[in-house]
C-alpha cells in the first residue's frame, strides 16, 4: 500500500533556521522569563522579540520596501513565467522581501536567459544548478 502513495508537491519549509550567539547573562534572562511563564520556550521569546522590533520599525520598512520596489511575501516563478519573459524579449528583475521560489523544472539555461537580477531579502528556493547559474546576478 505504501508504494501507491507519492508526494505531489514537496512541502516548502515554513521557516528558515538561523543560529545566534548570546551572552550568558542574556540567555539567563531569557531562561528566567521562560521559567516564570512569560514565554513557552527560548524560541518563543526570540520570535516575539523579533516581531516587536519589526513592528517598531514598520514605517521605515514600508518606505524602504516601496523605494526598492520589493514584492513582499511569497513570489513563485514557474517555467511558464520565465519562458513567457524570454519569448517577449524581456528579462526579469526578481526583488522579493520574504520567500522567492523558482520552480524545480526551470533549467539553468532558461534562468540565465530570463532573469537579469535577483535580490531576495529572506530566502531563495531554487535548484543548486539554477542558483549557481544566477550567482553573478544575485545582489
Amino acid at each position: 500500500m505504501g508504494e501507491n502513495i507519492r508526494e505531489l508537491r514537496p512541502r516548502a519549509p515554513e521557516a528558515e533556521k538561523i543560529t545566534i550567539n548570546l551572552g550568558h547573562v542574556d540567555l539567563g534572562h531569557i531562561d528566567l522569563l521562560v521559567q516564570d511563564g512569560f514565554y513557552s520556550n527560548r524560541t518563543d521569546f526570540i520570535r516575539t522579540a523579533i516581531r516587536n522590533q519589526v513592528e517598531r520599525h514598520a514605517e521605515s520598512t514600508r518606505q524602504s520596501t516601496a523605494r526598492r520596489s520589493l514584492d513582499v511575501g511569497l513570489r513563485h516563478y514557474g517555467r511558464e513565467d520565465l519562458e513567457a519573459a524570454r519569448a517577449a524579449g524581456r528579462m526579469l528583475d526578481i526583488r522579493v522581501l520574504g520567500l522567492a521560489s523558482i520552480a524545480a523544472d526551470v533549467t539553468p539555461e532558461l534562468a540565465r536567459a530570463a532573469i537579469a537580477s535577483v535580490t531576495v531579502l529572506g530566502a531563495l528556493q531554487a535548484s543548486a544548478a539554477v542558483k549557481a547559474a544566477l550567482a553573478d546576478r544575485m545582489r
